[in-house]
This record gives structure tokens, C-alpha cells and sequence, in this order.
């Protein structure tokens, strides 16, 4: 396995982001992400879904485990890529306008 690169970094990122804004803020083909967060209710993993910035910490985590070899450098990375999609989904949230 080899140390991170930038473009695995960046399509890491948007990675995080799109699956993230899907689970958090979409309905879902068919209403499908919908029906799940209904049906997962009040408990952690609902309210994991409810917040895109918790989410995308879960999310970020296998990927900096596969995009690094040494356990400082996932740490890092780990948060690097949550912060950087924390950083697009600001950018992109219509509820924030």
C-alpha cells in the first residue's frame, strides 16, 4: 500500500461528500434514503444520518485506513477528508441561505 496522493485525496473528498449529502440531506432514489432514516428513528445511527458533519467523520475512516500505511498519517488524513467535505457541504447547504 502507498502513502496517500493528491488525487486520492481530492476523489476521497468527494467521495465523503456525495455519500454524506445523500444519506444526510436526500430523499434517495425511490424515497429509499428516506424510508431508511424513518425507519432507523431516534436512536445512534438515526441521528447519525440527521448530521452531515458527524457522518462524514464515519465515513472518513475507511478511506484514510486505505489511503495510508502508518497510523499518524490516517489520523490526519482521517480528519483531512472529513474537514474538507465538512468545508463543501458549507459551501453547498441550501438551508444555510
Amino acid at each position: 500500500m502507498q502513502e496517500i496522493g493528491n488525487q486520492g485525496f481530492i476523489l476521497s473528498v468527494l467521495a465523503v461528500w456525495r455519500v454524506g449529502h445523500l444519506l444526510s440531506q436526500e430523499d434517495g432514489p425511490f424515497n429509499s434514503v428516506f424510508k431508511l432514516r424513518r425507519a432507523l428513528g431516534d436512536g445512534f445511527l438515526g441521528g447519525l444520518l440527521d448530521c452531515f458533519y458527524c457522518l462524514s467523520l464515519w465515513l472518513a475512516m475507511p478511506l484514510a485506513l486505505l489511503l495510508s500505511e502508518h497510523w499518524g498519517t490516517r489520523a490526519v488524513v482521517w480528519l483531512a477528508l472529513s474537514g474538507a467535505a465538512s468545508i463543501l457541504f458549507a459551501l453547498t447547504n441550501k438551508k444555510n441561505d
